[in-house]
């Protein structure tokens, strides 16, 4: 395939921030979107340039209702546009826990049926980091290209900066353990997994855990913390198991509620994860490292940029 020029990168609202430092990686300019809202809550968009005949980059999250409806907006109007090809990015997507109903539950599993609006608007490309689960990848009919991009090798690197002493990496679930075991083989470490059941929307069930964590620190990992609570049922199991201090990590930080007081309840000082969820920024709690890097080399990748 032949090197692809004349790309131009643009995002959503929600993840200009993120957009900028991938922007900086891969050395292109951000083309800010020109929009207002109108009296009656209505959103205007419009191209700042004309865009038609390029290759244009969304970089865009899905975590609530509007940002959802603004990268729809963007895509299609990028067709309408006639843009060369519309390549997407989703840092994170909403409703990614939904990927499935229980039998006759009549649940909509939204986050198949979302995922479907997006390709519907006809992408030729969708990239996502750290699915729940990879289901969605298959919501279409083919003809959209789709990848997903891990992050372990950031999440490794972050972890040795901090130079952790005697750990031992956690899965909350056995779902979540071939990930865990794939960033403790990059970390050489030992990894154990606890046993998690989910009776309800945002309640679960964490059972015991095994005697891998006595004497260590514990390292909880996941895709996301979103209320906190089966992570915190596994801080109880690690110290239950002999572990002599415990950590956390998730790419996804949503920390929806009072997740963060619970966690400093519980006595947790440290929660690793990555700047995907808008507006996650390092402070005395987290510690953040930029997944701008893995986007830019991917974009690099697919547009033989190097």
């Amino acid at each position: 395939m032949p090197k692809r020029k004349n790309i131009v990168l643009i995002s959503t609202d929600s993840a200009a921030v993120l957009t900028a430092k991938v922007a900086k990686e891969l050395d292109v300019p951000v083309t800010e979107m020109i929009t207002r809202t109108f009296a009656d809550g209505e959103f205007y968009h419009a191209f700042p340039r004309d865009i038609a005949g390029c290759e244009l980059v969304i970089i865009g999250n899905t975590h609530d209702d509007i940002s959802h409806q603004e990268l729809i907006d963007l895509i299609t109007g990028a067709r309408y546009w006639n843009a060369l090809s519309v390549n997407v990015v989703i840092p994170y997507l909403g409703y990614s826990t939904m990927e499935r109903a229980k039998p006759d539950s009549g649940e909509i599993p939204k986050g198949i049926t979302r995922t479907r609006q997006i390709f519907r608007a006809r992408p030729d490309y969708v990239a996502f980091l750290d699915l729940h689960s990879e289901a969605v990848l298959h919501a279409h009919a083919g003809e959209i290209r789709t990848r997903h991009i891990w992050t372990e090798q950031l999440a490794a690197e972050k972890i040795r900066q901090m130079q952790v002493d005697n750990f031992v990496l956690v899965s909350p679930d056995y779902g979540f353990s071939k990930r865990v075991a794939r960033l403790a083989g990059l970390l050489d470490c030992p990894h154990t997994a606890a046993n998690k059941d989910r009776y309800d929307v945002d309640k679960t069930i964490v059972g015991q855990l095994s005697g891998a964590v006595r004497g260590r620190t514990a390292i909880i990992c996941d895709d996301m913390i979103r209320t906190g609570g089966s992570m915190l049922q596994t801080v109880d199991r690690c110290y239950q198991a002999g572990a002599v201090g415990v950590m956390v990590m998730a790419t996804h930080l949503v920390l929806a509620g009072n997740a963060r007081e619970r966690f400093l309840e519980k006595g947790i000082g440290c929660i690793i994860g990555a700047d995907t969820y808008p507006g996650t920024v390092s402070d005395d709690l987290l510690q953040v490292y930029t997944v701008a890097p893995v986007i830019a080399d991917e974009l690099k990748s697919y547009f033989r940029l190097q």
